[in-house]
């Protein structure tokens, strides 16, 4: 789609190039912010050019994930010896229904950053317990965990002029046993519920579902959960939701048998 109110467009070259005039708005991979008017908007600052590496490795055997790294470009990462969650990039990455073309334009920064209940990239960040690295408009930084950054569909707690750089997610994490799950009403439609799950080497479980709540769940066991407690875990949430793709109580429903199918393909060591 042609924005009509667009009237200035700039390369971001140094971290200074990041500081927005009024209504210019950040560009990653635009596949959202063309999708659709955006009347408020009268410039764009493009950061495909900060050059950022799509992937970096970390000190602990983690990853760091640009935002501008591509879903293509993540669902191509060469797995380490010892990442055993390396399947629930692709997963996710596959969870976000597009064409090619989007495949390879779309960003995981700009999936987080618009924040939509769906986001596949916030279901594989929730999913590791990956860690947002935020810079500040004074030049500085903070980080928080992307679970905590997302507060509803489509907000999160971005303070005007900070920028996304990258999302780190922890060796730890990825040392771990995975398992996804998904469901949508059409075969090619949005996601209405996803969980995932995933086995630390100490034993411990997280589960996390996204997608059939407006906020990302983080549910931490020392050990794999009881049916029981799974399940009444699950089924708590507080906001579930409905809409033209799907009502709460068939939200709720798939997510707590999600979660129970994870859990038994977790205690059996099973893969799918």
């Amino acid at each position: 789609m042609d924005l009509h109110t667009i009237t200035g467009y700039r390369f971001a070259r140094t971290r200074a190039d990041l500081t927005l005039a009024p209504g210019e708005r950040i560009l990653a991979g635009g596949t959202w912010l063309f999708s659709e008017p955006q009347p408020a908007v009268t410039g764009l600052v493009d950061i495909s050019s900060m050059d950022w590496p799509a992937t970096e490795d970390l000190a602990d055997g983690g990853l760091r994930v640009a935002a501008t790294c591509t879903i293509a470009e993540l669902a191509d990462v060469t797995a380490q010896p010892f990442w055993q969650a390396h399947p629930l990039l692709n997963q996710c990455a596959h969870a976000l229904l597009a064409s090619f073309k989007i495949w390879r334009t779309a960003t995981v920064g700009g999936n987080i950053c618009r924040s939509f209940a769906a986001a596949s990239m916030v279901s594989l960040a929730v999913g590791l317990d990956a860690t947002a690295h935020v810079w500040t408009p004074d030049g500085g930084t903070r980080d928080l965990p992307v679970a905590e950054l997302i507060t509803g569909n489509g907000t999160n707690s971005l303070d005007d002029g900070e920028v996304l750089r990258a999302i780190d997610i922890p060796g730890s994490a990825l040392r771990s046993q995975t398992a996804f799950r998904r469901i949508a009403l059409a075969e090619y439609g949005r996601s209405g519920t996803v969980v995932t799950g995933r086995l630390a080497p100490d034993g411990g479980v997280v589960v996390g579902v996204t997608a059939a709540t407006w906020r990302p769940h983080v549910l931490r066991y020392p050990a794999l959960p009881d049916p029981a407690t799974l399940r009444a875990d699950v089924g708590s949430l507080d906001d579930y939701y409905t809409d033209p793709l799907g009502n709460a109580d068939w939200r709720r429903a798939t997510a707590t048998e999600f979660a129970e199918e994870i859990r038994a393909e977790l205690a059996t060591g099973g893969s799918r």
